[in-house]
């Protein structure tokens, strides 16, 4: 059995000149969780496996990856950091890289320019290269009224998911399911894919939607959004293959400390690194 991986998430903006971490809920409601260099160490120092960094204000802003806070993480971190937020261009990745990062996320650049995965994955290797789904339900009356859109039943009715842009800002129109296995063909190695319905909710993983992505491609699924407690994170476990859990609310705010997610999920048949 592969070990599974618990990832937390620093959202990150520069509202402040050092960086700051935020959290909301449904991609709204932001609120201030901490200092990213400070988090990032204490989850290193607790166990984590990987820190995921995303500049969330990046890509709306139109500016770079906030490359001096990466720099500053990653002298005393000494685990797989993932960095999203601004990566535009295959040549951004190696930036990040250089600065620390071990593979970079990308989502809104990704869908306006698909070609760049097939630039980077040549550049730095596919194992670098990351795409950032981030989701939503779109609600329909049947199946039809989808147009083609991979439907799904649920306890809330049938649905398709769509992909957002511009930290949830923007959505698009493409269908999540078919745009992962897009992903896979021009050379992503990761998918970090994010439900914007749950995030911030508390309220558990969405198990459709990540169950559908990561039956459609054969590289690791990362998921997110949602988790309230370590039970939410050995249901995403037990019903879904991914490869690792992402969480941020539940270790930011202290409610549930990485090594104690760990020793529950050891506990009930997860194999994880402990």
């Amino acid at each position: 059995m592969l070990t599974k991986r618990i990832i937390p998430c620093l959202d990150c903006d520069l509202e402040v000149p050092e960086g700051r971490v935020v959290k909301g809920v449904e991609f709204k409601q932001i609120k201030y969780a901490g200092n990213p260099v400070e988090l990032a160490t204490k989850y290193y120092e607790e166990g984590a496996d990987e820190i995921t960094i995303l500049d969330i204000t990046a890509s709306a802003e139109k500016r770079g990856t906030m490359t001096e806070v990466v720099e500053r993480i990653t002298e005393n971190v000494f685990i797989p950091i993932c960095v999203g937020g601004g990566i535009r261009k295959a040549e951004d990745y190696v930036k990040m890289l250089k600065a620390g990062a071990d593979k970079c996320s990308t989502n809104t650049a990704a869908i306006k320019n698909p070609q760049i995965l097939s630039e980077a994955s040549k550049l730095v290797g596919s194992q670098a290269v990351v795409v950032g789904i981030d989701a939503k339900r779109r609600y329909v009356s049947s199946p039809s009224e989808a147009k083609g859109k991979n439907v799904f039943e649920t306890e809330q009715g049938t649905c398709w998911f769509d992909c957002s842009i511009y930290g949830g800002h923007e959505f698009t129109g493409i269908d999540a399911i078919e745009w992962a296995e897009q992903c896979q063909k021009l050379g992503a190695g990761e998918i970090l894919l994010t439900s914007m319905d749950r995030d911030g909710t508390k309220e558990g993983y969405d198990i459709e939607l990540t169950k559908a992505i990561n039956e459609a491609v054969d590289i690791p699924v990362i998921a997110s959004g949602g988790v309230g407690n370590p039970h939410d994170i050995l249901d995403v476990f037990n019903e879904t293959d991914v490869s690792a859990a992402l969480a941020a609310s539940i270790f930011h705010f202290n409610e549930y400390p990485v090594p104690e997610v760990k020793k529950y999920l050891s506990e009930n048949g997860i194999n994880v690194r402990l």
